[in-house]
């Protein structure tokens, strides 16, 4: 088994090394157009990854494709994997590239394969909170998600440049455009990330979801921001991100009705978003190939069958979840 990984900035080579340490692959390729992070994954992977430089090789031999190259790149990646026939695991997170990737929904299915959009932290580990919090209710009204962090430098400009562009909710049947750096929420995620003020921006989160659940009324997404982040959103970056990023959370929140009384749900996790999103992305690659994503065309992992055990695998790695009860947090 095959699987050919592109990108290897902070998420893709920390994909590359789980998948191989895992065991779930024989052989992994690794592809950049930088050499400089290809030499820095070579040291740290081990030997049975191969290498190719750009600009690479025409063909691409591999069972799977797990996309974790920066935006604006990833669009091009899918068609390719779908033209082939190859089942594709994306860490997408920007709303334009996710939108257009979802169109391609048809060719996929017509191709017969499984592609799994939105496999990060968030979306990705939101998708499958979400998942697990709709068993919890007889009937959800509204889902609602926090997000707080950046995987890397590439991360960093998706959400740097989301808080100057239109946010979307959907709201009664109909999506809702809203200005970026609107709607200031003070948000609690978990210890040690804390309260955060959040505000609306151009996130895919309720894209994923509404196409999983097209049934819920209300479903809106808010990342953190500073004032300096809101004000300098429609410039160019004063300072280039951390090659890591640094902390983050995500927080979600489910409103809907148990029995006969109406409830609200709120799950999260702190972790550093690459590594967060490494984990996501290992584990959705895995189901792939194992077959436990059933199905043909476009998904998000909110739509995944075994939301509670896919949830056991992040734990396995680290990640743990917590539900907010009253006012403490059980884990």
């Amino acid at each position: 088994m095959r699987v050919a990984v592109l990108g290897a900035g902070a998420v893709g080579a920390r994909v590359a090394r789980q998948l191989l340490v895992a065991d779930s692959v024989d052989q992994l390729v690794l592809r950049d157009t930088s050499a400089e992070r290809l030499a820095w994954a070579a040291r740290t992977i081990g030997d049975r990854v191969i290498i190719e430089h750009h600009p690479f090789p025409t063909a691409l031999d591999a069972d799977a494709v797990v996309v974790t190259s920066p935006r604006g790149t990833q669009l091009a990646a899918v068609k390719e994997a779908i033209s082939t026939g190859r089942p594709a695991v994306l860490a997408c997170d920007g709303l334009a590239e996710t939108i257009a990737i979802l169109k391609l929904d048809r060719a996929a299915r017509d191709a017969g394969i499984p592609v799994v959009v939105g496999a990060g932290f968030a979306p990705g580990l939101t998708c499958v909170l979400v998942a697990h919090g709709m068993s919890w209710f007889d009937e959800v009204d509204e889902i609602h998600i926090y997000k707080m962090g950046a995987g890397g430098p590439a991360c960093a400009l998706v959400h740097h440049r989301a808080l100057s562009r239109f946010s979307y909710d959907w709201r009664d049947g109909d999506w809702i455009r809203r200005p970026g750096g609107s709607g200031r929420e003070l948000c609690w995620f978990p210890e040690p990330v804390g309260p955060r003020d959040c505000y609306r921006a151009a996130l895919a989160d309720p894209v994923l979801l509404h196409h999983a659940f097209p049934g819920i009324d209300r479903i809106t997404s808010r990342m953190a921001a500073t004032r300096r982040d809101r004000l300098t959103a429609t410039m160019p970056m004063l300072a280039p991100a951390h090659a890591e990023g640094g902390s983050g959370a995500v927080r979600v929140e489910l409103r809907g009705r148990r029995g006969t009384t109406q409830e609200t749900l709120v799950l999260g996790a702190t972790e550093r978003p690459a590594v967060g999103a490494a984990a996501v992305v290992a584990i959705a690659t895995e189901w792939v190939l194992s077959g436990k994503v059933a199905g043909r065309g476009m998904s998000g992992l909110a739509e995944v069958d075994d939301p509670v055990g896919f949830l056991g695998e992040l734990a396995k790695r680290g990640l743990v979840v917590e539900i907010f009860e009253g006012d403490g947090v059980v884990v």
